[in-house]
């Protein structure tokens, strides 16, 4: 076993919904650290409902990293995070032994783990050509193509969103290789030993979660919240979920209701997604939210006592 003074990483993963964020903000209490978040999109400042950003109240007393760094117009991809991800862990290993990382984005948390590999240029003539594919076929056009051409891809890639996908398919008629294939392929040596933690429910009970975290994000403000980002609403950083159904009803192509409807539904297709990424992690312990004393019992047993 290592010894107790080496770097530890304790991850918290699992689907949207689930519980993360409170188990980490007890894990850091508990170890006296900070969190860095692993989520896409709570970076940026101006996103905060509909990202289920952690408020203020939650916060309190811990340092969270990843949370409200950004902008929207800021360019923030898998590579980004990577660089700050490893800087944050270098700072907060000057105070603490213990470092938590809770997100469900699957390839943040992967390229902090392994690192990433460089992604070969796309030459400009193909980037047009699959652009042009979107601008006349939308979405449904580059998900057709995905599953024909890229199914590794279209299996567990982000297929409700057209900047990830465009990239994806770019990559695939670039270099006849999925995107997959430069992700995660040569693992990087990291300074620090890692334990996963999973958390998943019955599938009826996660949903239901989501259900009602939708409706409670109706209630706290959510459409006035995508209102308010009404003219960033082509950035990629508002190509997910809750964002872009709102943009549509507000468009007129939906009632508010239909949109309420799209997102739960489309939270689910997330979260099924997310299940199915992390059941491929073997290192991955599952427990039930509200496990707590199931959990710091097998953080004992597998990594002996922790220092702050």
């Amino acid at each position: 076993m290592a010894a107790a003074t080496e770097k530890t990483v304790i991850i918290v993963a699992g689907p949207t919904a689930v519980g993360k964020t409170a188990l980490a903000i007890q894990l850091a209490q508990h170890f006296d650290t900070e969190i860095l978040s692993a989520d896409s999109r709570q970076c940026y400042q101006e996103l905060s409902i509909g990202v289920a950003k952690p408020s203020l109240r939650e916060q309190a007393g811990i340092p969270h990293h990843f949370i409200d760094s950004h902008r929207v117009t800021d360019k923030v991809n898998v590579a980004v995070f990577e660089s700050y991800a490893m800087s944050i862990a270098e700072d907060v290993w000057k105070r603490h032994d213990t470092l938590i990382v809770c997100g469900g984005t699957g390839l943040y948390l992967q390229a902090f783990l392994h690192g990433i590999d460089p992604i070969p240029p796309v030459p400009p003539a193909i980037r047009l050509e699959v652009e042009r594919l979107w601008k006349e076929g939308g979405q449904t056009a580059l998900a057709a193509a995905l599953r024909e051409e890229d199914p590794l891809y279209a299996a567990d890639g982000e297929m409700s969103n057209p900047h990830r996908m465009l990239r994806a398919l770019s990559v695939l008629r670039a270099t006849g290789h999925s995107i997959r294939h430069f992700q995660h392929h040569t693992p990087a040596d990291r300074p620090f030993r890692r334990c996963w933690i999973g958390l998943e429910l019955p599938r009826e009970a996660l949903y239901a979660r989501i259900d009602a975290r939708v409706d409670a994000m109706m209630q706290q403000g959510l459409l006035e919240e995508v209102q308010s980002m009404w003219h960033h609403r082509h950035l990629n950083a508002l190509q997910t979920v809750g964002y872009k159904e709102l943009f549509q009803h507000l468009e007129g192509s939906s009632t508010r209701e239909e949109a309420i409807a799209h997102i739960k539904k489309h939270t689910r297709h997330y979260a099924k997604r997310q299940l199915t990424w992390f059941h491929s992690i073997s290192e991955i312990q599952w427990f039930e939210p509200g496990s707590e004393d199931e959990i710091f019992s097998y953080l004992k047993a597998s990594l002996g006592p922790l220092r702050t």
